[in-house]
């Protein structure tokens, strides 16, 4: 019997990836790229003080290996791997600044948003001029066969906002050791089954695969304790890679209820600022919410597997929203 491709391309770049942080993680280490921790975070976190950053490359690389066969004769597949890989060298330009500055800052806010807003809107301009994805956008559960149609004049600014407000939050969810890893290894799993429904999303089941066989081999490294951080050359990436293949497969509010450890991590951070600016209180012991628990008592790899259990439950929820 013959193995799915996409099986098949998941097995090959877990086993580059694995390769990969092999080779990388030691030599992350002889230059000295080491992680800042900020001052302002639990002070546990203080023990990862210096342990390699920019693991990200770890997942990326295989993702350019194999995905980049596909993408030779596959404008779509090039379409993504650039858009992950555009996000990704904004979070590479952050994450080494960090480390030239010995500093818990890089970019400045200003620099960081110019750099995603180009990236996105780069790729809403492929998917405007290249895709038919703008014309319509799939409501869960109301079924894949009901899209709804969308003025271009909405789309564009919507598109834009998904794509910045995904890489902000998996760069948020990236705060405990395997935490963004699994949980977007199974955003991926889920996207990879549910464009196995229509032929016509061969492209970014293929993608899908790849990326989330490349983010398992990464977990062999990043799970508590963590011998490499992914940094925001990772974070952004993944961010951005989840928010365009939502846009690409028309179901960004899809995206909301599978990837809705996302959310939760980035409205922790905005009610938690906007309650503070306005009441010098605080909703949560610290935010993002993971960091909540921390404070409570939770050892990290009880937060990320309650935070994986609950992505598990919402994929679920997802993919029978579209049935």
């Amino acid at each position: 019997m013959d193995i799915p491709v996409h099986i098949t391309v998941f097995v090959i770049s877990f086993v580059i990836a694995v390769i990969m942080g092999l080779l990388l993680i030691p030599l992350l280490r002889r230059l000295k790229f080491g992680q800042t921790i900020r001052d302002d975070g639990p002070k546990t976190h203080l023990v990862k003080q210096g342990i390699p950053t920019m693991g990200g490359f770890i997942f990326l690389i295989p993702l350019v290996i194999v995905g980049g066969y596909y993408a030779i004769s596959d404008e779509k597949m090039l379409a993504l791997i650039l858009t992950t890989l555009g996000f990704g060298l904004v979070g590479f330009a952050d994450d080494f600044l960090k480390i030239k500055r010995h500093s818990k800052d890089g970019l400045t806010p200003r620099q960081k948003m110019l750099g995603l807003l180009i990236i996105a809107a780069c790729f809403t301009a492929y998917v405007i001029s290249r895709t038919d994805a703008a014309e319509k956008t799939i409501i869960p559960f109301i079924g894949l066969d009901n899209p709804i149609n969308v003025p271009v004049t909405i789309f564009i600014p919507f598109c834009v906002f998904i794509l910045l407000a995904y890489t902000n939050a998996v760069n948020l969810t990236d705060g405990l050791d395997g935490l963004a890893g699994s949980v977007t290894v199974v955003v991926l799993v889920f996207f990879t089954l549910v464009a196995m429904l229509n032929s016509e999303w061969n492209t970014i089941k293929l993608f899908c695969a790849i990326l989330a066989g490349g983010c398992l081999g990464f977990l062999t490294f990043n799970l508590h304790p963590a011998k490499v951080f992914m940094g925001d050359v990772g974070s952004l990436a993944l961010g951005g890679a989840v928010a365009s293949v939502a846009i690409l497969l028309q179901m960004p509010f899809v995206l909301v209820i599978a990837g809705l450890v996302y959310f939760v991590e980035n409205i922790s951070v905005i009610l938690q600022v906007a309650y503070f600016k306005k009441t010098g209180k605080r909703i949560f012991k610290m935010a993002p919410i993971h960091h909540h628990f921390e404070l409570m008592g939770w050892k990290e790899t009880k937060i990320v597997l309650m935070f994986l259990a609950a992505t598990i439950l919402f994929c679920t929820i997802a993919f029978i929203s579209l049935r």
